[in-house]
């Protein structure tokens, strides 16, 4: 979505860490640092968002090498699965996370990543904040795919904010419990890690010291939250 951005520049270089990740590394380790928490991208591990499309080698060997590189300096990986990049293959093919035909698609995609990486990765996160994905997405577009009912006037150029959200959100649960499960079926006994999900939320208080009040806060919470 390059054409949404001012200059046309896009994130294909950005920090260039592909290349760099040696020099990334020794900088961690020259500040201390004994983690870090990086994201793996789907199209990178399977180009076409999916089994049938074939592996990229390529990727996988980047992710071992980066895995390597940290753990040699010390540094803990902390692996998250999804941060927002859904294969362009899999938006055209049947609406990426509109549709849930992407629940098994991501499963088989996190199989090859605990597959491949799993026996040094020990802390992997499913999806990040699946509720800005959501809303940034299929609400008010400012994320990709720039989705929303506002056509137009927010550059959005087709959806439907008060449904699509809800089906996203809906499908990243289903995607993070599959993933999940065939991680604790498969690979958890043997790699002993632990896997779980990066929730956001915004705090809520009581306006006043009421229960309509304390039950509102308990409901927009629990909304947001979950």
């Amino acid at each position: 979505h390059a054409e949404k951005i001012a200059n046309g520049s896009n994130g294909d270089i950005a920090i260039d860490s592909y290349h760099r990740y040696k020099e990334d590394v020794g900088i961690m380790k020259g500040l201390g640092l004994n983690a870090y928490r990086f994201s793996v991208s789907w199209p990178r591990i399977l180009p076409n968002g999916k089994l049938s499309g074939g592996v990229n080698l390529e990727g996988i060997k980047y992710y071992n090498n980066l895995i390597d590189e940290l753990i040699s300096k010390g540094v803990e990986p902390f692996v998250t699965l999804f941060h927002w990049d859904s294969p362009q293959a899999l938006e055209q093919q049947y609406g990426g996370f509109l549709s849930n035909l992407i629940v098994e698609d991501f499963r088989d995609y996190a199989d090859i990543c605990f597959r491949e990486f799993g026996d040094r990765v020990k802390y992997w996160i499913t999806f990040n904040e699946p509720w800005s994905f959501s809303i940034g997405g299929y609400s008010n577009g400012i994320l990709a795919p720039g989705r929303c009912s506002s056509q137009g006037k927010s550059g959005c150029s087709k959806g439907d904010s008060g449904r699509e959200p809800y089906i996203v959100a809906h499908n990243q649960l289903l995607a993070h419990a599959a993933a999940v499960q065939i991680y604790r079926e498969k690979y958890q006994g043997g790699q002993k890690g632990k896997i779980g999900i990066a929730i956001v939320s915004n705090w809520m208080i009581p306006y006043e010291d009421s229960k309509e009040d304390k039950h509102a806060t308990k409901r927009a919470l629990d909304f947001m939250y979950g």
